[in-house]
């Protein structure tokens, strides 16, 4: 987390994106409505980072039990919803439909008038930017979902909510982090290495990691790789931004907090395969399977 950060309020939702962001059987996408729900995607965040996985909280996350950073005010969050299922038990109050998936969205134009983006603090996005200033960009973080909802019908939703939101938004360039399991570089080599021969942005679109924390990516020839073997060990998330069209940048970096090593992403709307824009429709109009 960086100090000094100086974020306004404002609110959540944007009059120009739609108030449903797609709907599967009974689950919905849409974007955080009230502060009461950003704090329910909060505590979806600290159970999946904190409990199930192996992120370090601190006195304060632990006594709220939430992933809470300076970021999440100037966010949009994006909720995966089931209608199906009751949400959290609160005194004196109807349950409501529970949360099972969230995304953190942050725009370049609240970036650019607060201190930058997340990502920055592990990534050389600046150039990138500059690289591309009639272009619109949109950061992507915090993504997931609880243990039974880890299906293709929620990811797909999730994809069809983000797709909503970026067609309304115009946005142009979708980037981000995205985490591997573990601290070890050396213990991730197949992973990273096949990253780095199979996907590394060309030269217009990578970013590199910070020279402080950059870990090299490049540990194993290109022939020495399992292809098979490397994909199995990386998260569905990655595997998934490949399959769109996705590009990683320039090295990794290792988050100690929430026990991770970190890619940069990159996916400008232009490199999306077709066949998704095809299926989840240019406007993000999918709504039932």
């Amino acid at each position: 987390m960086r100090e000094g950060l100086r974020f306004p309020q404002r609110k959540t939702v944007l009059p120009a994106v739609p108030l449903s962001l797609g709907r599967i059987g009974s689950l919905e996408a849409r974007l955080a409505r009230t502060p009461a729900e950003v704090k329910i995607a909060q505590r979806l965040r600290y159970e999946v980072f904190y409990e199930e996985m192996a992120a370090v909280a601190d006195a304060g996350m632990r006594a709220s039990r939430r992933d809470v950073d300076d970021f999440d005010p100037i966010c949009d969050h994006l909720l995966v919803i089931d209608h199906d299922a009751e949400g959290e038990d609160r005194p004196f109050r109807r349950r409501k439909p529970r949360v099972v998936g969230t995304y953190r969205l942050l725009r370049q134009t609240v970036a650019d008038i607060n201190d930058g983006f997340y990502s920055a603090g592990e990534f050389d996005i600046q150039p990138l930017v500059d690289r591309h200033r009639d272009l619109n960009f949109l950061e992507l973080g915090r993504s997931c979902v609880l243990p039974p909802y880890r299906n293709k019908r929620t990811v797909e939703l999730l994809w069809a909510g983000i797709w909503s939101y970026v067609r309304a938004l115009r946005i142009d360039v979708m980037f981000g982090c995205a985490s591997i399991e573990g601290t070890d570089p050396e213990r991730l080599a197949l992973p990273l290495s096949f990253l780095h021969h199979n996907a590394l942005a060309p030269a217009d679109w990578r970013v590199s990691a910070l020279p402080g924390r950059h870990v090299p990516m490049n540990m194993m020839a290109r022939e020495a790789i399992d292809t098979k073997a490397a994909l199995g060990q990386l998260p569905p998330l990655i595997k998934g931004y490949l399959r769109v069209g996705a590009y990683v940048g320039d090295g990794a970096v290792i988050d100690r907090q929430f026990g991770t090593t970190d890619v940069a992403i990159v996916l400008p709307v232009s490199a999306i395969n077709p066949r998704y824009i095809t299926y989840y429709g240019p406007d993000g109009e999918r709504r039932a399977a």
